[in-house]
Parts: structure tokens; C-alpha cells; sequence
């Protein structure tokens, strides 16, 4: 059975409430009479002694005398109002010779099976006290000296019930503070109920409506607690997952555009080609633009390879270091055709002579060619692109910058996107898959670096990425 948490809290509390009230009825309780008995005890003892050392003890004088009996029995009756219980003079031999109370019926009796060691083992006992009485009584013994030598003993006594009574009017102050505790507890788990399960429970059902997809149903709240810090981190999950949603749509869509373009193309060809709309005389031509075609969906697999790769785990670095200016003289070497048939010339400026880096040579061979492919894609005739390098503290800052057509401001965040392309880019390139600017990324990222970049649409473009900067060159492959 499902249980919600505050149906769970209200449980507990109602457990805690019974197994509190129980625990004090019964060990508490238990606690209470043993701690009031003894406590009895030891105050009945202590004026026995008085009494015996102050009193009694002269009644076993050889010359005692009625008077010094009726002062005994005064003491006793004072004594037995004061501590609310009964007294007898026991001889040795267990006659009850004088009782506090002088028309008692107990005076002259002989108590049965007397002993000074009672069954209990201490000085009081709580039962029957020989079989003297009906009910258990809290019984002290106390013995009377006389030259040395015990005369007789007193007897303290008082029911249990009274004790008994004692302790339960502790009990009920007990009862009375567990209560008010109960009501400030259930006060607190009002409060509790308002400050955070209510607002739980909007965020659960805020957390719902997102997993069912509605990121834009919303989190009002004023609160600067951590509740509230929670409902704005959920808010702005919300706005991540729907741009993340509408950037997902937006890629299924850029793939399914650029993987049906050349497909459509391809099937286009075949089938002219085979019922003879195209003449055999020119399907040399047109099997050119298929294979092309091909090479683009080729590219285009390869690339969602090459990021599916990218994972720490799966795809570890081959570190060294090298010179990056000889990799990046190597790489605009092989773009030399492509930039003379567009009349582009390629500027590398370092500052350095040389300038090594610790890192993946190919993967970064990678990235520095999907950079000046872009700029070269991307800038007009007779411009230039410009590669510079830089030192500064522990890092080399590799730095492409064209003079094209630039990229939207509201495109820069995105351009990063797998499969995304400006509009300006769609109809300027098309032959790009939409994917050399991610693997850039997750290549530098890879390597634990960053990369930026600066654009103004009409002026141009500059990528610029950091690498680790080495200064053993023992090692470095030139």
C-alpha cells in the first residue's frame, strides 16, 4: 500500500505519542515506586534512629517509670502524625510494647516468625511484615541499643497504598509535561506540514507535469530558503529541458534534411538512369554526382561516429608533446589547392619559433583542420585567413580567424549543436554535415581545455583554443 509522506509522519507521530504514553505508564511507573519507596524508607529510618538514640533508649533503663513511658509514647504519636505513618517498640523477642497509636489493638501482641533480618535483606520491606497485616505496607526496622546490646526495635510503617499515591501524583506531573510535549509536538508538525510538505508537494507535482513533458507549467515561489533554491533549480530545469526538447526536434530535423537530400538524389539518378530517362551517353555524369552523394552520407556517418566516440572512458588520449607550429604549418599545407582555386591566402603568425604542447597530435591535427575548412568555406575570394599562436603563463593559444560572412549572434550558443547550421551557412554550404564544429569541441574538451569564439556577421569569424604548454623538448616530435 502506498503510504504519502505525510500520511507516514502523522503514523509515526501517533506510534511515538502511544509508545511514549505506554512507556510511561509502565517502566516510568515502575521507576517512580521503587525511587518513592526507597526515598520513604531512608526518611522513616533516619527519624527511627533520632528517635531511638533521643527517646527509647531509656525505656530499657532499670529504673523506668510510667512518666518516662508516656514521654515515649508522646514522641511516638508526634512522630507518627509527622511522617504520616505508624510506629511500634518491638522487644527482642517481637512483643509490640508501646504503639504510636494508644488504643491500638496491636499493643501486647506477640509478632509471629519475628526476626531482625527481614525476607527482604535490608532494613524495610514492602510486603505483609510476618503476616501482621492484609495489605502490603512499607515496614522499617530499626534497632534500639543499650549498653552495647540491642533491647528491642521500632517499627515504622505505612501502607504501600499511600506510597502508591505518592507516586502517582509524580506520575500525573509526568503525564501533564508528556502532554504538553504531545501538543507542541503536534503544533511542530503543523508548521512542518505548512513550511515544507505543502511546498513538497507542489514541487512533486511540478516535477510530474515535467516528466510528462509540460515544461511550462510553473513554480511560484517567494521563498529564500532552501526550498525555494530547490523550485528555482527546478525552474530552470524546466527552461533547459524545453530548449533542450525544441534543440532535439530542431536536430531530428537537420538530420532527417540532410541525410533525405542526397538519398532522394541518389534514388532520383538510379532510377532515371534505369527506365532511360538519362541516356547512357550521360550517366557518367550523373554516377559523379552519386558517388558524391555517397561520400556526403559517408561523411555524415563518420562524424556521428567520431562523437559517439568521444567518452573518456572509451576514447582515451594518446598524449605527447610536439610542436603545434609544425602541425598547423602541415595542416595549411594541405589546404594550398582548395585555397588558391578560391584565391585565399593563409597567414600564420606564432610567436614562438617554436611553442610544444602536451596532447593528442591527431586529434588536434582534427581539429585544426575542421577549423580552417570552415574559414575557408565560409570566406569570400582573394580574402585571407589568419592562424596565430601565443604564449602566456602555462598555455598556448592556438587562435583561426577568416574575414567571411560571420556567424548570427543568435546562433553563436548553438553552433556547437550536432547537425546545426545557420541559415546564412545552409545556403553557402552545401556539402557541410552539420557536425565539425561538435567534434571541435568534444575533442578540446576532451583534452580538459577551452574554446571560444568571437564573431560579427559581415566581418568574420576567430576560433580560439588553449592546449598545455610544455618546456622539455627532449621529447617533443618535431
Amino acid at each position: 500500500m502506498h503510504l504519502s509522506l505525510n500520511v507516514k509522519f502523522i503514523l509515526a507521530y501517533i506510534a511515538f505519542a502511544i509508545l511514549s504514553f505506554v512507556g510511561i505508564s509502565t517502566l516510568t511507573s515502575r521507576l517512580m515506586l521503587d525511587n518513592a519507596t526507597r526515598t520513604r524508607a531512608s526518611s522513616f529510618y533516619q527519624e527511627g534512629v533520632y528517635l531511638s538514640n533521643q527517646y527509647v533508649e531509656t525505656y530499657f533503663d532499670e529504673e523506668t517509670t510510667k512518666g518516662t513511658i508516656s514521654r515515649i509514647q508522646t514522641q511516638l504519636s508526634s512522630l507518627s502524625v509527622y511522617l504520616n505513618a505508624h510506629i511500634w517498640l518491638v522487644s527482642r523477642e517481637g512483643e509490640i510494647m508501646i504503639d504510636s497509636t494508644p488504643s491500638s489493638s496491636y499493643t501486647h501482641q506477640v509478632i509471629p516468625g519475628f526476626t531482625s533480618v527481614l525476607p527482604s535483606g535490608t532494613y524495610y520491606t514492602t510486603d505483609n511484615f510476618f503476616g501482621m497485616f492484609k495489605e502490603n505496607t512499607l515496614s522499617v526496622l530499626i534497632p534500639v541499643t543499650h549498653n552495647y546490646h540491642v533491647r528491642g526495635y521500632i517499627v515504622i510503617y505505612t501502607p504501600m497504598s499511600s506510597v502508591i499515591h505518592q507516586k502517582e501524583g509524580y506520575l500525573m506531573a509526568v503525564y501533564i509535561t508528556m502532554i504538553y510535549l504531545m501538543v507542541l509536538g503536534l503544533l511542530f508538525a503543523i508548521a512542518n506540514w505548512l513550511i515544507v510538505y505543502r511546498p513538497l508537494r507542489k514541487l512533486k507535482k511540478a516535477s510530474a507535469e515535467y516528466a510528462a513533458g509540460n515544461f511550462d507549467y510553473p513554480i511560484v515561489t517567494d521563498r529564500t530558503d532552501e526550498l525555494g533554491s530547490l523550485a528555482r533549480t527546478m525552474n530552470f530545469m524546466a527552461s533547459s529541458l524545453k530548449d533542450s526538447d525544441e534543440d532535439q526536434r530542431k536536430m531530428i530535423s537537420n538530420i532527417s534534411h540532410d541525410f533525405r537530400s542526397p538519398l532522394t538524389s541518389i534514388k532520383g539518378y538510379i532510377e532515371a538512369m534505369l527506365d532511360g530517362t538519362i541516356p547512357p551517353e550521360m550517366q557518367e555524369k550523373y554516377l559523379n554526382i552519386v558517388l558524391r552523394e555517397t561520400e556526403r552520407l559517408t561523411g555524415l556517418t563518420s562524424g556521428l561516429l567520431t562523437l559517439n566516440s568521444m567518452d573518456g572512458k572509451q576514447n582515451r588520449l594518446t598524449r605527447s608533446n610536439f610542436d603545434i607550429n609544425a602541425v598547423i604549418k602541415n595542416t595549411a599545407a594541405s589546404f594550398e589547392g582548395t585555397c588558391t582555386a578560391k584565391h585565399i591566402t593563409i597567414d600564420l603568425l606564432f610567436s614562438d619559433w617554436h611553442s610544444y604542447v602536451n596532447a593528442d597530435m591527431g586529434k588536434i591535427q582534427q581539429v585544426l583542420y575542421n577549423l580552417i575548412d570552415n574559414a575557408i568555406k565560409f570566406s569570400h575570394p582573394d580574402s585571407k585567413i589568419t592562424i596565430e599562436t601565443t604564449s602566456k603563463y602555462e598555455k598556448v593559444f592556438v587562435s583561426v580567424r577568416d574575414t567571411g560572412i560571420g556567424i548570427p549572434k543568435d546562433s553563436l550558443k548553438k553552433i556547437w549543436e550536432r547537425f546545426y547550421k545557420t541559415d546564412l551557412s545552409r545556403g553557402k554550404d552545401k556539402k557541410g554535415t552539420g557536425l565539425g564544429l561538435s567534434i571541435v569541441k568534444e575533442i578540446i574538451q576532451l583534452h580538459g581545455e577551452n574554446i571560444n569564439v568571437v564573431s560579427t556577421e559581415g566581418v568574420g569569424t576567430e576560433f580560439i583554443f588553449s592546449l598545455s604548454k610544455v618546456e622539455e623538448q627532449s621529447n617533443a616530435r618535431q
